[in-house]
């Protein structure tokens, strides 16, 4: 999710959105599949209107031709399905959320993730970023602390097909080990420092992608680089709000 101090130029996004959503005159497929379309223009629309911050004005198109495939209604419940493809995060119940497009997009193409590349991602939610970074090529792993939340997703993602995707319930400030390294490692919520576990399991030449920060600070998405002589850069990308990593740490 975007820190408000960004977030307010994106208003007009859910607007549009809005004049979108499920009439009387078309079939759901065709909602949808026009909804996705408009959601990857406001996408595009928001790239630009950040790159200063991100330092580019368009995603890699693989990433945006996955954002236009994957059914994001599918990944949330019922209630919100109305507003599955509106540029914001949207609740998932247990305190969670499921990510803003924008932000999926954005750290999908700051994890330059190819096909083959194993992933590791932190926060399985209701299971959206997983499933973009599998449409990607990847091989993923990925950890939700929630118990219902990752038994919920695991049963989705496995009934749509994606199967390349493992799940486990854990607490993923301590990775997964036995499947280390991974080519990039995807955080999907806020730790209030970079896990020393996951620098580890980063395969030299990796990247990972992390909201750092409190829940009561400014939070900054970070790109954390291992070259291949085992040396760690950071990079703060712009402001974000995500809910807090959780767990024995």
């Amino acid at each position: 999710m975007l820190h408000p101090f960004i977030k307010k130029i994106f208003h007009f996004s859910c607007i549009c959105l809005c004049l979108l959503l499920p009439g009387s005159n078309t079939t759901a497929s065709d909602q949808f599949a026009e909804q996705r379309r408009a959601m990857v223009r406001v996408i595009e629309t928001d790239v630009y209107l950040t790159s200063f911050y991100i330092n580019k004005e368009k995603l890699d198109p693989r990433v945006m031709a996955v954002m236009g495939k994957v059914e994001r209604h599918k990944f949330v419940p019922s209630s919100q399905e109305a507003w599955a493809y509106a540029n914001q995060p949207l609740p998932i119940g247990h305190g969670q959320t499921i990510s803003q497009p924008y932000i999926v997009a954005l750290m999908t193409d700051l994890a330059m993730v190819d096909p083959g590349d194993k992933v590791l991602e932190i926060g399985t939610g209701s299971g959206y970023q997983a499933a973009i970074l599998a449409e990607m090529g990847a091989e993923v792993f990925t950890i939700e602390i929630v118990e219902p939340l990752a038994e919920k997703a695991a049963e989705r993602l496995t009934g749509l097909g994606y199967n390349m995707v493992k799940t486990r319930t854990g607490d993923g400030y301590y990775g997964w080990k036995e499947e280390a390294p991974f080519d990039a490692i995807v955080v999907t919520a806020a730790a209030s420092h970079v896990p020393p576990p996951l620098i580890r399991q980063l395969k030299p030449g990796g990247v990972m992608v992390i909201p750092v920060g409190s829940r009561f600070m400014v939070q900054q998405l970070v790109l954390v680089e291992k070259d291949n002589a085992g040396k760690i850069t950071t990079r703060q990308i712009l402001p974000v709000r995500f809910v807090p990593l959780t767990g024995d740490h």
